[in-house]
């Protein structure tokens, strides 16, 4: 004998969310751009509430990296 196959529900979209209010192809050109996502580790996640922060960090970081790149190449090195 077999088993009866168990009913499934089928839910409406509207029953788990609400898009009234919501606004077609908001993000679609930034989504055409592309997008990096980086996961921090929780202790860097401290640091930094929000991607403003991470990126501001991450300028100054770059920065002073090219900085020092242009004193070698012009002949100037940290250890001279």
């Amino acid at each position: 004998m077999k088993k009866k196959a168990a009913k499934r529900r089928v839910r409406k979209p509207a029953e788990e969310f609400d898009f009234r209010g919501g606004v077609r192809g908001k993000y679609a050109e930034r989504y055409k751009q592309g997008t990096n996502v980086i996961l921090l580790e929780p202790d860097v996640a401290r640091w930094f509430p929000d991607s403003a922060s991470v990126n501001e960090a991450l300028r100054a970081c770059a920065l002073i990296l090219q900085s020092r790149s242009q004193k070698r190449v012009n002949g100037k090195s940290r250890n001279s």
